[in-house]
């Protein structure tokens, strides 16, 4: 997402933000939110407004401080006026519907760092969307490399066979060993290598990885030695694209923790819900 996207989203969203004049908190209407969300349709939207009150109700903080049913007048053209349902949201409710919205969508991309973030600026905002975009591809990796475990055990090879192969692909994707690169990167050795590479890297482990799921199925590949060689070459094959672009994944600098983001994460998530709410 690039900057110029980022600061017409934020100018938008600024433009629907109200201020609750009893008690002094901002909240939104929800179906403005719908609009600026991407939802053309409020039956569809309401779906995900339900997710998100089931996401506030596993938390300890009461659903009616952050979700308020209200009616509205609104003019339906002729100077005529009807009576619709709208929903108050507070900025945690908001992001609530944001986490549990449509993730093709920049639009939710972007809400869900504007709404984590007491502050507006944009540059906080635009941080944090690429730390969470690298979030998203570490699971990514995750479900494809858990696909691939239990593929390959299927196929007669056990847990220490699936730690070869994984690290086979490394070595073809890095030109070097899993310990070299943990070693280069200041890694300990008793965490995944995955936690600590950029964005792009992890996205190219994914890619390899799903290309190798695909073709031990389609292939219907048995034993370790074929799908070793299957992923190794899978994984030259997205070394060679990024080669074709100037990328060398070994030289990448590394990235933060991807564990300490999660933390980072969740304490954001709570401050957040207790910072807000109609009835603090």
């Amino acid at each position: 997402m690039n900057k110029e996207l980022i600061i017409s989203m934020k100018n938008t969203f600024d433009n629907i933000v109200h201020i609750d004049s009893e008690i002094g908190i901002e909240f939104w209407y929800a179906r403005e939110l719908q609009t600026v969300l991407g939802y053309t349709e409020w039956r569809n939207f309401t779906n995900v407004i339900d997710k998100a009150k089931e996401a506030c109700k596993t938390t300890t903080h009461a659903l009616s401080n952050h979700f308020v049913d209200v009616n509205k007048m609104v003019n339906i053209g002729s100077g005529t006026v009807r009576e619709i349902d709208d929903i108050k949201l507070t900025r945690y409710a908001c992001y609530l519907i944001a986490q549990n919205g449509d993730p093709r969508k920049d639009e939710i991309a972007f809400a869900q760092s504007y709404f984590a973030l007491q502050t507006r600026k944009q540059e906080f905002i635009e941080d944090r969307i690429n730390l969470l975009r690298r979030f998203e591809a570490r699971q990514r990796l995750s479900s494809s490399e858990s696909l691939l475990s239990k593929n390959i055990y299927e196929r007669g090879v056990d847990d220490s066979g699936f730690g070869r192969i994984r690290s086979a692909g490394d070595a073809a994707l890095f030109g070097k060993s899993t310990a070299a690169m943990k070693a280069q990167l200041a890694i300990k050795p008793n965490r995944p290598l995955a936690d600590f590479l950029p964005t792009l890297t992890i996205a190219a482990k994914n890619l390899a990885t799903e290309i190798t799921n695909h073709n031990t199925e389609e292939k219907d590949l048995y034993g370790e030695e074929a799908i070793t060689i299957e992923h190794i070459s899978n994984n030259k094959a997205v070394r060679g694209m990024l080669a074709d672009r100037g990328i060398k994944p070994e030289e990448l600098p590394p990235a933060e923790d991807i564990k300490k983001l999660e933390r980072r994460v969740k304490s954001e998530e709570k401050k957040l819900a207790k910072d807000t709410g109609f009835n603090r």
